[in-house]
């Protein structure tokens, strides 16, 4: 007997070091909680017939699971009183249970409850018997209990467990109480669900984390820096071409604000002339808000000097046929002309406007899309 017992011990011993040698997740103390209410049946172990004498027992558990293998609960259970001291409940036991699961001790832990375990159940509390005043008094007393639990784990989630637990309680009072004494005893049968907790796994039992061995852990830091380096490459480099985007988008705007006009003044000993640009955008003939101070300029001098003609020449860049160009030369021409009249009130017998199709006066195509007006006074 002594060497079966050593065995067992030796087989425990060995499933605990296999199990603690893994590492798992939701094992903090909030962790792995749970709660279950259960019913059954409790009848004398000895000197007492089983069916007539048993009596109905309910009660409620909270646990916690310390380990995939230990676990710890408290709980309480009362008696339906079926004697003749006419008391509701006959008795009450609260107790702390310790649970050893089985199936992971010797079977191992694979990260989940499998869907049927057997758990051993061994603990100790307090016992108390309710008795009606006129047939005596209350009796307390310490009790212990030594079981199994048969548990089946239900859902995808595993967090609902059905058990059936029998069980051996003894009474521990009288003559040799620290002895178990089986003529002092009952025979206990109870049912009941159990709901477990969320945990800060997501689950509602411990898994088992991936194991890293340092060479996994060097390779990793080693990608995480030198994607760390390159994002900052990348930070540099948008800079950059942000600060450039913001040059270019600055010389842009000042050349679009920049004034577009080319003046040339002539004088002799007869007449004296001014030319002004107003220049067009690429297929348009209308005159843009930033040309309009040019035109501006030319009515100005109109009605500063009222002896003034002016002469209004219309150009195209190169691009497109010589049909079009020409037109939009002409266009280009009329549009000062018209806006002259228009807006400026000069009289249209002192404007003369014609096309003169593709300019030719700039080295750079697109400056030719341009009307020059050449303001002339005679002295």
């Amino acid at each position: 007997m002594k060497k079966v017992s050593f065995l067992v011990a030796a087989l425990a011993v060995s499933a605990l070091s296999v199990n603690a040698q893994k590492a798992y997740e939701g094992t903090r103390f909030l962790d792995n909680w749970y709660v279950g209410v259960k019913g059954g049946v409790t009848t004398p172990t000895t000197h007492s017939a089983f069916w007539p004498n048993m009596r109905a027992e309910t009660g409620i558990e909270l646990g916690k699971q310390i380990t995939p293998v230990l676990g710890v609960s408290f709980e309480g259970l009362t008696g339906i009183n079926t004697s003749f001291s006419k008391t509701a409940f006959d008795d009450l036991n609260l107790g702390v249970l310790g649970k050893i699961n089985l199936n992971n001790l010797f079977g191992g832990y694979n990260g989940e409850p499998r869907l049927f375990e057997v758990e051993g159940i061994a603990g100790f509390g307090w016992g108390h018997d309710f008795v009606n005043s006129s047939m005596g008094a209350d009796r307390s007393y310490m009790v212990s209990r030594f079981g199994a639990s048969f548990n089946f784990n239900l859902g995808e989630k595993k967090a609902w467990a059905v058990n059936v637990r029998p069980a051996i309680v003894y009474r521990m009072d009288g003559d040799r109480a620290q002895q178990l004494n089986v003529n002092k005893s009952k025979i206990e049968i109870l049912a009941g669900v159990t709901y477990r907790f969320a945990s800060s796994n997501g689950k509602h039992y411990m898994t088992i984390q991936k194991p890293y061995n340092q060479a996994e852990v060097n390779s990793l830091n080693e990608a995480i820096n030198a994607l760390r380096a390159e994002n900052a490459r990348k930070d540099e480099a948008l800079g950059a071409k942000d600060a450039e985007n913001a040059r270019l988008e600055k010389e842009l705007t000042d050349l679009r604000n920049a004034p577009k006009q080319i003046e040339t003044i002539i004088q002799n000993t007869h007449s004296k002339s001014l030319e002004s640009v107003v220049t067009f955008r690429q297929g348009k003939t209308t005159i843009s808000t930033d040309q309009i101070p040019n035109v501006e300029r030319i009515a100005t001098y109109m009605k500063n000097n009222l002896k003034s003609t002016v002469s209004i020449k219309g150009y195209a860049s190169p691009e497109g046929s010589a049909e079009v160009n020409a037109r939009v030369a002409k266009q280009r021409a009329e549009a000062v002309k018209n806006m002259l009249i228009s807006k400026y009130k000069i009289s249209a017998s002192r404007i003369t406007a014609e096309g003169q199709g593709v300019g030719s006066m700039f080295s750079e195509p697109d400056w030719n899309r341009v009307s020059i007006a050449t303001l002339s006074e005679s002295e």
